[in-house]
């Protein structure tokens, strides 16, 4: 991919793999061609004006291309037609990803290509098995809605040791539905938090059924089944095995539903849901419980029960945080203390009429309901759904009922994560897949839930009223504090790039509503935010004033991120997320005053 910006001389287009066959490969080729560009003119920091066309360097050893423009969003929510391929005909998503890596080594190109065509391959699965059935609760809808996956990442469902079949069991998008695979472990092995619901081995053995039988004494546990088959490789669990410490008592009890992160497990009549580590890639990194993320989990529900609850709930009554109950894990079989068994048991609030629902499926593209040989994903989300109906029902115009549905959610959702911090040094990574909102039977947002221990952050220069409710072993872990640049960074991306940016990209890419009154919606909701904290001692104003104000923002590069990844020799897991600046279209000043629209009834 371009690093330069510069746009070099056009080159003769490389071999070109086969082109989409049915209308689900093209449907799913296209939106992973859509994504590659938006990464890639945002990454790279090219500014897209309206036209008819685009022209677009397809990496520094690529050609220069016109690529049609169908819809220019100022948030980068941007819609292609097909690429043109310099020697005739279109490029796929797997020719073009090749483009873009031409500058990288020969084998970080090709494997970046079978990522990217291994997502696509997916992608057209799901579009292709899905039919009309709807789903078993409000909340699972959403959950399962990413068909064509994250719309600024290249390869968001590659799911690398991943096979077809098992795909459609453990496939949100599928609708898959499994048993839980099942341990049992000699008490002396087992490392459990557990004083704040009851015995966990007493819930798990509930969640199991009466079928299950282990050995007598020991603690029986559940597991993803992709993991349970990893975990059991591993040297550590080997050793359990092979020496009577732990039994694999294998599959048992009902079906468990995955949701959108893949290893988050759910069922409509259980208590609890299940944050499972899982041995596979999924998109660009393997996801498995740290016993620091458990840890920090199991420390902010301490510190909402301690009084932070309270407060919150005095301040923004419609917003909570998605408890995180417990964990349990096998003490120190590996090398890092971790089996790949780790286990985190989640809050289930929700029952099955509940309209709660994760904010990355509520605006997910989907596909056209009428395919055909140029088919692209142009089918209404369940956020256009919702606002189609409330225009019809309350016989509004459909800008204005979208502009009132935005502004309902800042301050339901937006604002008590800003509040969060700017009062108690709290910051959380709400991003659109770890944030909720609730609606009411309408479909107005009437609240907002935030979840994932992997987005906890304590601000050391604004968390002293915060700090009396962290557990002591928290409070003394140097890695639960972040400075004020990290957070802000971190927020700014996830809320104000990711969150309410795409939000409003989606939307406008929809055509609820236009692009540019959405965004002074944003700015006058910013503004009344730092307004409200002129007086506060600890106010989040950086933050505030860099969404409102600043030129460019800090955001994740998914592109890079991805190619970076594939680039890195072998080695321990680090970190290798990659952020750039990308213009700030909050803080460019839209003509004309924006009206309130009128109360909805």
């Amino acid at each position: 991919m371009s690093l330069s910006g510069q746009v070099p001389a056009a080159r003769s287009a490389p071999h070109q793999q086969p082109g989409p066959t049915t209308d689900a490969d093209t449907a799913a080729d296209h939106a992973a061609v859509e994504a590659l560009l938006r990464c890639l003119l945002r990454e790279d920091g090219v500014a897209v004006r309206e036209g008819p066309a685009v022209r677009v360097a397809l990496g520094d050893a690529g050609p220069v291309v016109d690529i049609p423009l169908e819809y220019h969003s100022p948030t980068g929510w941007h819609r292609f037609g097909a690429v043109p391929a310099p020697g005739g005909g279109t490029l796929d998503a797997a020719a073009l990803a090749r483009l873009l890596c031409a500058d990288r080594r020969a084998d970080v190109a090709a494997e970046f290509a079978a990522r990217v065509a291994d997502s696509v391959r997916r992608t057209a699965g799901h579009l292709a098995a899905r039919g009309g059935e709807p789903a078993a609760t409000p909340f699972l809808e959403a959950e399962q809605a990413l068909l064509l996956g994250h719309p600024f990442h290249p390869t968001p469902h590659s799911r690398q040791g991943v096979g077809d079949a098992e795909a459609e069991r453990f496939s949100p998008e599928l609708r898959g539905r499994f048993p839980l695979h099942w341990f049992a472990a000699d008490p002396d092995v087992v490392q459990l938090d557990e004083d704040l619901i009851g015995p966990l081995p007493a819930i798990f053995a509930r969640l199991a059924g009466p079928g299950l039988e282990r050995p007598p004494g020991t603690v029986v546990f559940p597991a993803h089944p992709w993991q349970a088959r990893d975990a059991v490789t591993r040297p550590g669990v080997r050793a359990l095995l092979d020496a009577g410490q732990l039994h694999d008592l294998g599959p048992a009890g009902p079906d468990w539903s995955p949701t959108s992160s893949v290893r988050t497990l759910y069922r409509a009549d259980a208590p609890v849901m299940l944050k499972t580590s899982l041995g596979a890639e999924i998109a660009d990194s393997r996801r498995e419980n740290l016993r620091s993320e458990m840890r920090r989990g199991i420390a902010v529900h301490r510190m909402l029960d301690a009084g932070l609850k309270r407060v919150l709930h005095g301040a923004h009554p419609g917003f909570d945080v998605l408890r995180d109950l417990g964990w349990l894990t096998l003490r120190g079989p590996g090398p890092d203390g971790e089996s790949g068994l780790e286990l985190v048991v989640r809050d289930n609030p929700f029952g099955p009429r509940d309209r709660v629902q994760c904010v990355a499926g509520l605006t997910a593209a989907q596909p056209a309901a009428d395919t055909g040989p140029a088919a692209a994903p142009a089918g209404r989300s369940l956020l256009g759904r919702t606002v189609h109906h409330l225009a019809l029902h309350t016989g509004r115009p459909l800008a204005e009922v979208a502009d009132t549905w935005l502004r309902r959610y800042l301050d339901v959702v937006v604002a008590p994560v800003l509040w969060l911090y700017a009062e108690y040094g709290l910051g959380l990574e709400a991003h659109q897949q770890n944030t909720l909102v609730v609606l009411d039977p309408d479909g107005w947002p009437i609240g907002g839930r935030y979840r994932g221990n992997q987005g906890y952050h304590f601000s050391p220069t604004r968390s002293s009223t915060l700090a009396r409710w962290l557990p002591q072993d928290v409070r003394e872990d140097a890695a639960t504090w972040s400075t004020d640049a990290v957070v802000d960074e971190r927020l700014g991306y996830c809320v104000g790039v990711n969150n309410v940016l795409g939000l409003v990209g989606a939307m406008g890419a929809e055509g609820l509503a236009d692009e540019h009154r959405m965004l002074a919606r944003v700015r006058t909701f910013l503004s009344g935010v730092r307004a409200g904290q002129a007086d506060q001692a600890l106010r989040a104003g950086d933050l505030i004033t860099t969404l409102l104000d600043a030129p460019r923002l800090r955001c994740k590069a998914n592109l890079r991120t991805r190619v970076a990844g594939l680039a890195a020799p072998p080695g321990p897991r680090t970190n290798r997320t990659v952020y750039v600046d990308i213009a700030n279209p909050i803080a460019t000043p839209v003509v004309g005053p924006i009206a309130d629209p009128v109360a909805a009834g």
